[in-house]
């Protein structure tokens, strides 16, 4: 086998990490507002328990990794962490300021940033069914953050904390892709962005005002089992957007992982999705099921041209 074939094999690993990280924010997703709802768990200490959840699936990254101490590797790494972990504390923020129907329409568009990102600076080029893809779990995506609308509400500070949020996590999943382009490694850059969420812990418990007492031992172990289900999914982003084009992984995961929350909901809490939440997931699927589909044909004719290069053959000629 050809190193060209070879590496069109390795090129759709992403697949099975994308795979595994809707599983685990689909899941997340679900579960992830019990500690709040039920116990009235303050959600900046939800982020101080996630952050610290980040080192188990950091141990695991950087088991048999080599840590990359390049200055590029430190500078994506910190970028990576900050604006993820940055948005989860704007995110905190926003939500006390307006309606979370609103706020998070915005916030799921981040993957239009990742891709507008990937194909302009990274020059990704999208096939006619990816693009189609794309903007179907781009459009699934808004569907599934309106399906609980009903109303309007005017704007206020919220929104630009939300515009900023979207900014931060759509650049988070593009820099993860140029890391990858740049040689450094799932583990170095998870290792950092655990490094960072840890860094804003004492921001988190300056906005809570300190640590809460008298909470129930339910609300920190559900904080905790949801969280790192979290922190688990963030190291599949990673290892997908490493292996995949950040154009294509990006809304695959983002419209995907919805769909497993809604139909877990609808399990657990006896409640039928609406009909804009019906429609996503349509969409979603047949969105995602493009772009998978693209990327199975690119990597099919790379193997074919592979192939014909070795028989020395001119592709397109007769034989």
């Amino acid at each position: 086998m050809s190193s060209t074939t070879a590496g069109a094999g390795v090129s759709r690993s992403w697949m099975t990490y994308a795979l595994l990280l809707v599983l685990s924010w689909g899941v997340w997703g679900a579960f992830s507002g019990l500690p709040t709802a039920n116990y009235g768990y303050p959600d900046e200490m939800v982020y101080v328990i996630w952050a610290f959840t980040m080192l188990i699936p950091a141990f695991f990254a950087l088991r048999g990794s080599t840590w990359d101490k390049r200055g590029v590797a430190a500078g994506y790494g910190l970028a990576i962490g900050l604006t993820g972990a940055g948005g989860q504390l704007l995110l905190f923020k926003a939500l006390t300021m307006g309606p979370a129907y609103l706020i998070f329409p915005l916030i799921a568009l981040s993957p239009a940033i990742t891709v507008l990102l990937a194909v302009v600076l990274l020059r990704e080029r999208l096939t006619r069914l990816a693009v189609v893809g794309v903007v179907l779990a781009l459009v699934a995506v808004v569907m599934f953050s309106i399906s609980s609308s009903d109303g309007t509400e005017g704007t206020g500070p919220w929104l630009l904390l939300a515009i900023l949020i979207c900014v931060a996590w759509g650049v988070q999943a593009f820099f993860m892709r140029k890391a990858a382009t740049l040689g450094v490694n799932d583990g170095t850059t998870f290792g950092w962005m655990t490094i960072s969420g840890l860094v804003l812990v004492p921001v988190a418990l300056l906005m809570m005002g300190g640590l809460p007492s008298g909470a129930p031992w339910q609300a920190p172990t559900l904080a905790a089992g949801t969280q790192l289900l979290n922190a688990v999914g963030a190291l599949f982003l990673v290892m997908a957007l490493s292996r995949g084009k950040a154009s294509i992984v990006a809304p695959t995961t983002n419209a995907l992982a919805p769909v497993l929350t809604i139909l877990l909901s609808l399990a657990f809490y006896q409640t039928l999705p609406s009909v804009p939440a019906a429609i996503g997931i349509v969409l979603a699927l047949v969105g995602s099921t493009l772009m998978v589909y693209s990327d199975e044909k690119r990597g099919e004719s790379v193997a074919e041209g592979a192939v014909v290069q070795e028989r020395g053959v001119t592709p397109g000629a007769r034989v």
